[in-house]
C-alpha cells in the first residue's frame, strides 16, 4: 500500500487549487471561514459554478455526468475545497440519493432525476427520522397505502435539514405493517409541492432555521416514484447510509477547523500570553491534531483500497465515529479559544462600546458551530449504533 501522492496526483492538486483561486467567490469563502450562513442563494451559486466546470459530482460515474475521478482525486478535491473555505455542497441529492438511483432506480428515474440534480432544478431533502424513530430507524411509522396508481402517504418526518428550501424529498415509508420492521419499508420520491405536505420550522438554540418537521396528510404519490421494489427500502436505506457515514468523517473539514482554532488561540491573550501557549490548552490541541493525523492516515488507507476496487465495509462506521468525535473536540476548542466572544450576541453587545474589545475573527460563530455540531454523533446512525456494528463485525457477533 502506497500512501504517497504520485506525480499525477500532485498535478491534479495544483489544478484544483488554481480553479478555486480563480472561481471561488470571495464572499462565499469569507462566509464559510467565519462560520456564517450562506442561504439558498449562496449554495445555489457555488453549485452552479462547480456544475459549469464539470466538477459537481466527483463520486458519480461519467455516464451520468460525473467527473470520472478516482478515490485519491476525490480526496484531494475535498481537502483543497476545505483549505480554500469553499462551501460544502448540499449532499442530499448529489451524494445520498444519486448513488441509490444509479444502483437501484429505474432507467426512467435515472433519466429524469439525475440531470435535474446536476442542474440544481431539484433541491432534495431527506425524509428518514421520525419522532421515536431516529437511531432506531426501522421503527418508523409513516404509512404509504397503495390506492390504484398511487400511494397515499400519512405521517411525520423530523429534523429534515434545509427542508424549507427543498422541492423534493426522498422518504422511507411503511408499506407492509404486518412484516418484520426492516422488511415492510419502501423508498419513495415525493414532490414537495404535492397537496397535503406541510413544512414546519424547528428553530435552533442560536435562533437559526436549519431543520424542520414535515407532515404528510393523504399525500398522493405516483407508483412510478417507488425506487426499486416495494418493501425493499431498508436495503436501499443501508446503501445510502454507507455513503453518508463515509462523508461524515470530514477529514478536510477537521483540518480547516483545526487551523481556525490555532488562529483564534494565537489572538486570544490569557494571563499576558497567547492562549496557544497555555500548557493545558496546548495539550488538548496537540491531542486533537494527533488524532486527526491518525484518522487522515486511516482515511488514506481506505482510499488506497478503494482505488484498487475494494468497497468500504465496517470502515465507514469507524470513520464516522472517529471523524465526528474529532470534529466535536475541535468545535469545543474553538469555543474555549473564543472565550466570552463565543457568547450569543456578544459582538452586538460590545459593538460601539469599546473598540479595544473587538472579538477575534470568527469567534462570534464558535458557540453556534459547537452546539450545531453536537448532532454529528447522532445523524447518519448514532455513534453508539456504529460501535455496535464495529463490534459485531470485528468480534464475529460477540458484543
Amino acid at each position: 500500500m502506497d500512501l504517497n501522492y504520485s506525480t499525477e496526483d500532485l498535478a491534479f492538486r495544483a489544478e484544483v487549487r488554481a480553479f478555486l483561486e480563480a472561481k471561488l467567490p470571495q464572499d462565499l469563502s469569507d462566509a464559510v471561514r467565519l462560520g456564517r450562513g450562506l442561504g439558498k442563494e449562496g449554495h445555489d451559486r457555488w453549485h452552479s459554478i462547480l456544475n459549469e466546470q464539470g466538477w459537481l459530482a466527483p463520486t458519480w460515474p461519467e455516464e451520468y455526468g460525473g467527473c470520472g475521478w478516482n478515490a485519491v482525486q476525490r480526496h484531494i478535491f475535498e481537502e483543497e475545497c476545505c483549505r480554500a473555505h469553499a462551501p460544502r455542497i448540499v449532499p442530499f441529492g448529489l451524494t445520498m440519493l444519486a448513488p441509490v438511483l444509479q444502483k437501484f432506480g429505474s432507467d426512467q428515474q435515472r433519466a429524469y432525476f439525475l440531470p435535474k440534480i446536476l442542474s440544481g432544478e431539484h433541491w432534495w431533502c431527506q425524509g428518514y427520522s421520525e419522532p421515536g424513530a431516529g437511531s432506531d430507524l426501522a421503527s418508523l411509522r409513516t404509512r404509504a397505502v397503495r390506492d390504484g396508481d398511487h400511494y397515499v402517504v400519512n405521517g411525520q418526518k423530523t429534523w429534515t435539514t434545509l427542508g424549507q428550501y427543498a422541492n423534493w424529498i426522498f422518504c422511507l415509508v411503511r408499506t407492509d405493517p404486518d412484516a418484520k420492521q426492516q422488511e415492510g419499508i419502501s423508498f419513495l420520491l415525493i414532490d414537495m409541492d404535492t397537496p397535503g405536505i406541510e413544512v414546519r420550522p424547528i428553530i435552533l438554540l442560536d435562533g437559526t432555521h436549519e431543520v424542520n418537521e414535515v407532515w404528510f396528510t393523504d399525500v398522493r404519490v405516483p407508483i412510478e416514484n417507488l425506487v426499486g421494489e416495494e418493501n425493499k427500502g431498508w436495503t436501499y436505506a443501508k446503501y445510502l447510509l454507507t455513503h453518508e457515514r463515509t462523508n461524515i468523517a470530514g477529514v478536510g473539514f477537521s483540518q480547516a477547523g483545526l487551523e481556525a482554532v490555532k488562529r483564534l488561540a494565537r489572538q486570544q491573550i490569557h494571563r499576558g500570553r497567547p492562549l496557544i501557549e497555555n500548557p493545558h490548552f496546548a495539550a488538548r490541541l496537540a491531542r486533537a491534531e494527533i488524532d486527526l493525523m491518525a484518522m487522515a492516515t486511516t482515511n488514506l488507507r481506505i482510499i488506497s483500497a478503494a482505488a484498487q476496487g475494494q468497497a468500504p465495509g465496517v470502515e465507514s462506521s469507524m470513520l464516522k465515529v472517529k471523524g465526528t468525535e474529532i470534529r466535536q473536540e475541535i468545535n469545543d476548542l474553538a469555543r474555549r479559544a473564543a472565550g466570552v466572544y463565543a457568547l450569543p450576541f456578544a459582538s452586538e453587545a460590545l459593538a460601539g462600546d469599546n473598540s479595544a474589545l473587538a472579538p477575534p475573527e470568527g469567534s462570534d460563530a464558535a458557540a453556534a458551530q459547537y452546539f450545531n455540531n453536537r448532532k454529528l454523533s447522532i445523524f447518519g446512525g448514532s455513534n453508539e449504533i456504529q460501535k455496535n456494528i464495529i463490534a459485531k463485525v470485528s468480534l464475529g457477533g460477540r458484543t
